[in-house]
């Protein structure tokens, strides 16, 4: 502690220093992890955020600073213990001080999607009853003005950037809460460690609401005990040591990125804000991040575009590339299986490392030690394929209602096509029907206001019903098969799950994105969305005149293509299981355009309903169908 308080000369954190040394245990609460963060790691460069083309800084005691002048501000609004407060904006340092706030005064944050229409903003903001709401700046404020102006529990905006362009009364800048929160400190020494102290891990620390691809969104009451358990649970078998550094890229509005937000804040990482989802391939050069939290089509998309380099750089440059792909996954089996690995296999890794794997390794900054990923299945060829080049993907698995980490892979224990073991404390069981169930102290206290969904949600005894399909091996490795509530039954009685059949068709160079249908239909069919960049390499290899994205959907050569590619990746399915027909689409399905969640998982619902008529014509057309 020697040399904390000089260094922290800002009103009030002597106090706050003092409060964190005083911490002999684990921190209870989420106020008093931050708080640990200043008294073990008193970083200068904490949260760092680019700004006018040069990364910015935020120091330990800054942040705690502010988060403490946040507190009292949101207290000076009226906010109480249990109140509700909002939060819409991109990743930044604002969001993660915005919720510090809220924590160190007892609020309950609910975070919502930047992506979320209007309707559903409003639909989250009147069932919370949210009382501010802090957003990213005018433009959207404006975006969603129309749909929130009669919240009737909205008292203020709080605005990230400057408010001064916002004609509305109830609008304020970040700056003038903080101030306002500055002003009462100093009139009233102690409110704030009264704040603090008047906390419980029992309490509800956030409400966060699902995605409602099966129905309205449910708000998930997560407490601090929740979030805290799940924060030492998932890190357990982590040797964090030195100064980690990472980048924050998937929106801390989902419960994957803000726990792992607060796994940075505990261990003492500085934290790097992406700019935008655009910018993280520059970002990821400029940071080079020692652990990284990803979705699996991240590493899909990497893998992607380094193989479509390979082909733009002509035939001889792809077949090494391809040759250097099957060395990686040879080389990862092997060890996966702690087999030894032959002399020669050993010489073509140094080879293909030098050529293929480095570039790789370098797209990520070059000095990956930790990366970790959920979400969505991450396919095992991919995982191979990164393992074999150097970099070693932790897969995990969970749900927003479970903190989120159920199970994880980690670096004394891996197994490929598996989420891991359970983390410590958290218990795992498999339903007679196979759905997966747990228990433990990440486990929700209930949804918001939904006695009856709450209650359908646990089994009798009170273990949580997570909706997925798996099975547990005599190792303890969890696999997930398959989303219960998406596995459908053709007209022939079969049930099939489509996210397997899925992975394999995206195994395929020229297959950007699949989605499998056919409930209630003969047989399964699928929408893809060709990877048009690899197809314009094709189409100049093989001289075919194919200019734009509608005649590649339709040309018989690569419906005739996509045909081949479809049964080689496929051999190993069951007959009832095989494509039989595909429609080809021209638009990437986005987050934007509401197929997908914001961790880029398919809405099934939506695409249903979107593109009921080209699913309708590929079962009644003898051809293929394509849009």
């Amino acid at each position: 502690m020697t040399g904390l308080v000089e260094k922290s000369a800002v009103p009030g954190t002597k106090v706050l220093v003092d409060a964190a040394a005083g911490l002999t245990d684990e921190p209870q609460t989420l106020s008093e992890l931050f708080l640990r963060s200043l008294s073990e790691f008193d970083l200068q460069d904490a949260l760092n955020y680019k700004k006018n083309g040069e990364w910015k800084m935020i120091s330990s005691v800054e942040m705690i600073d502010r988060a403490e002048k946040i507190a009292l501000g949101l207290y000076s609004l009226e906010l109480r213990k249990g109140d509700r407060a909002a939060i819409l904006a991109a990743n930044s340092p604002e969001w993660t001080l915005a919720d510090a706030g809220c924590q160190f005064a007892g609020i309950i944050d609910v975070p919502v999607y930047t992506t979320l229409a209007g309707d559903s903003v409003k639909y989250i903001i009147d069932d919370s009853q949210s009382r501010v709401f802090f957003l990213q700046d005018g433009k959207t404020y404006e975006r969603i003005r129309a749909f929130i102006r009669d919240c009737a529990s909205l008292d203020k905006f709080v605005l990230f950037d400057a408010a001064d362009d916002v004609d509305d009364e109830r609008v304020i800048s970040l700056a003038e809460l903080e101030a306002a929160g500055a002003k009462l400190r100093d009139e009233r020494d102690g409110l704030a460690a009264e704040l603090r102290n008047a906390i419980t891990s029992s309490d509800v620390a956030t409400l966060i609401y699902t995605s409602g691809t099966t129905g309205e969104p449910k708000g998930v009451m997560l407490t601090h005990s929740n979030l805290i358990s799940n924060v030492l649970a998932a890190s357990e078998k982590y040797l964090f040591t030195g100064r980690e550094i990472s980048l924050s890229v998937l929106p801390l509005s989902h419960v994957f990125e803000r726990t792992g937000m607060y796994v940075y804040i505990r261990y003492g990482m500085c934290v790097h804000f992406a700019e935008s989802i655009d910018k993280v391939p520059e970002n990821l050069k400029e940071v080079r991040p020692t652990i990284f939290i990803g979705v699996p089509r991240i590493f899909e998309k990497v893998f992607e575009r380094a193989r479509l380099k390979a082909a733009q750089a002509g035939r001889v440059n792809e077949m090494i590339f391809d040759w250097a792909i099957e060395v990686a996954k040879e080389y990862a089996a092997l060890n996966e299986k702690k087999k030894p690995v032959p002399i020669a296999l050993t010489a073509k890794h140094g080879i293909a490392d030098a050529i293929v794997f480095s570039k790789l390794r370098d797209f990520f900054g070059g000095r990956l030690k930790y990366c970790i990923t959920g979400g969505a299945a991450l396919p095992d060829e991919i995982y191979l394929i990164f393992t074999g080049a150097g970099i070693s993907i932790m897969q995990g698995y969970g749900l927003t209602e479970t903190s989120p980490v159920v199970s994880s892979n980690n670096p004394s224990n891996v197994r490929a096509g598996t989420v891991g073991r359970p983390v410590k404390d958290v218990k795992l069981r498999i339903a007679d029907d196979g759905e997966i169930e747990v228990a433990g102290p990440n486990v929700m206290l209930g949804y918001y206001n939904k006695p009856e969904a709450t209650k359908e949600a646990f089994t009798a005894d009170g273990w949580f019903k997570t909706g997925d399909i798996g099975k547990i091996d005599a190792d303890g490795f969890l696999k997930i098969t398959d989303r219960k509530k998406e596995l459908f039954k053709t007209s022939g009685g079969k049930y099939i799950a489509p996210s397997p059949i899925e992975q394999m068709l995206r195994a395929s160079r020229f297959v950007n994105q699949a989605v499998l249908v056919g409930n209630e239909r003969k047989f399964p069919a699928a929408l893809i969305v060709p990877n048009f960049e690899m197809l314009e390499s094709y189409a100049r290899l093989k001289d075919l005149d194919i200019k734009t994205a509608s005649e590649f959907c339709i040309h018989p050569r690569i419906l005739d293509l996509f045909m081949r590619q479809i049964e080689t990746v496929t051999q190993g399915l069951s007959n009832y299981e095989k494509v039989k027909k595909f429609a080809l689409l021209r638009h990437e399905m986005t987050v934007e355009t509401g197929e997908l969640t914001p961790t880029l998982k398919v809405k099934r619902r939506i695409v249903d309903e979107k593109y009921r008529d080209v699913i309708d014509k590929m079962y009644r057309d003898a051809g293929i169908a394509s849009v």
